[in-house]
């Protein structure tokens, strides 16, 4: 049984309103999304601080270090079970991720300069078929990007769309890069 506040409480009905104060003097009120009665852990979504209303903050509470516990609204009806997944999805999603994030290893890895890294890695945000081939990027298996990773330094056959695409690419990249650059360099001029 969890008592606070004159409140004996078994435990807290998923939907139900509850508030209580922090061990900060804080309070807080929201709906029950969760409750572990072996732990006294309470999860709560509560109105965001924020002016978007479409989100919620989510707290995850210790009730041992909260005071003043107090159900606002009871439900008790059962609720509707979660909606199911789908698994398919979710192992394609980690899948993707795990070869992205190798993709990112081995740049990393793959021992060149830093502008190479860079370059990898914004290729790879948009094309899925890109390696390392010692110090040289592989784009399509047919594109070729060699140091020191310019425009003039990608490689292919000439009538290729995917050339065509890799160099556009190449080129918004290093403007990118060259904006930034600029940006931090006015900055810290400034200061």
């Amino acid at each position: 049984m969890l008592k606070m506040a004159g409140i004996v409480q078994d435990c807290f009905s998923i939907g139900s309103t509850v508030a209580y104060i922090t061990c900060y003097d804080q309070n807080i009120e929201g709906e029950v999304l969760a409750f572990d009665q072996q732990t006294k852990m309470l999860i709560l979504k509560c109105d965001t601080a924020s002016s978007t209303s479409k989100l919620n903050d989510v707290y995850i509470v210790n009730l041992a270090l909260c005071s003043d516990v107090q159900v606002k609204r009871e439900v008790n009806s059962i609720p509707e079970p979660p909606q199911s997944l789908n698994l398919q999805r979710l192992s394609t999603r980690v899948r993707n991720q795990v070869e992205r994030k190798k993709r990112q290893v081995s740049a990393l890895a793959a021992g060149v300069s830093q502008e190479g890294q860079k370059l990898f890695l914004a290729i790879a945000r948009t094309i899925n078929q890109v390696s390392w081939s010692g110090p040289n990027i592989v784009v399509f298996q047919d594109v070729t990007i060699t140091p020191p990773y310019a425009v003039e330094n990608v490689n292919g056959s000439p009538d290729s769309r995917q050339l065509k695409y890799v160099k556009k690419i190449v080129e918004k990249h290093l403007n990118d890069q060259a904006s930034a650059n600029m940006s931090s360099t006015a900055v810290s001029a400034t200061q």
